[in-house]
């Protein structure tokens, strides 16, 4: 199946009323940046999503540093922009692909069968030198029931579970950095490291230049893990794990989980081990 749709397919979509352009630009260190960017310059009847205060819930002791929104309150938010189940969505970011990804995963998530993700995002957009404009569209009004798609999701506990068993239970999968990864280096959360048992898959290698890698690139890269195999993606708040969950059901894996809270949440738990090194 496909989730990712090129510029030039968008432009010919931009009076079609059943399309529906969802802006996810933002800025880690500058929240209100991305909204700024969007003031400035978006594509035209684009509506804009903001990670921290509509892609995500306020932060507690438990459940990562970007944790899921409240179901009701994220369903009012897209009911708000005229989305519906007939609405076609397309999400879209500067080109780095993480926020546009979050958007795509929770539209799926509360049962969205007709979201994607803009390849090349809004720079690509600007250098084909496509329409802009920075008028703000009209809110709609509709109703969107919610299906919650249970079988995208882990719990702390499930991978819990994972990491202690010695049993494989599921390939899990780290979606940082390779220096994150190993430990060398942590620069957001209070420790480093790695959730016992995992694997490294970093989420910026399905990418290159703003636009992913062709499909047979990906299959070579994924190619060590079965298509059947129970797969878990994390990352360190639940956002660019969001890109890899995104290439692997494009690629075809039929069982792949996203750990929401990701490695801040599993190191708000003192009692959970941690790995470094190869």
């Amino acid at each position: 199946m496909e989730f990712i749709v090129n510029k030039e397919w968008l432009v010919q979509q931009l009076e079609n009323k059943l399309v529906k352009i969802v802006d996810c630009r933002f800025v880690m260190g500058e929240p209100d940046r991305g909204r700024e960017m969007y003031r400035e310059s978006h594509i035209p009847g684009a509506y804009y999503f903001d990670l921290e205060e509509q892609m995500s819930n306020a932060v507690e002791e438990h459940g990562g540093r970007h944790p899921l929104p409240d179901v009701e309150e994220f369903r009012k938010e897209l009911e708000k922009v005229g989305i519906n189940k007939e609405t076609t969505i397309v999400a879209y970011d500067e080109g780095e692909g993480q926020y546009a990804a979050r958007f795509w995963w929770l539209a799926s998530y509360l049962g969205h069968d007709r979201v994607f993700v803009l390849d090349e995002g809004f720079h690509g957009w600007k250098e084909a030198d496509y329409p802009t404009d920075n008028e703000l569209p009209k809110k709609e009004s509709t109703s969107f029931p919610v299906d919650i798609q249970e079988d995208m999701l882990v719990t702390h506990e499930d991978v819990k579970k994972i990491a202690e068993s010695n049993d494989k239970l599921a390939v899990l999968i780290d979606s940082r950095s390779k220096e994150r990864y190993l430990g060398k280096e942590e620069p957001i959360d209070k420790i480093a490291g790695r959730i016992p048992g995992s694997i490294n898959f970093d989420w910026e290698e399905n990418i290159r230049e703003g636009s992913f890698k062709k499909l047979e690139v990906l299959k070579d890269r994924f190619s060590d893990i079965k298509k059947e195999e129970p797969i878990v993606v994390y990352c360190g708040s639940g956002v660019t794990a969001t890109v890899n969950y995104l290439v692997l059901k494009w690629l075809g894996f039929s069982d792949v989980k996203l750990y929401a809270g990701s490695y801040s949440d599993w190191i708000s738990y003192e009692e959970n081990s941690i790995e470094k090194g190869d």
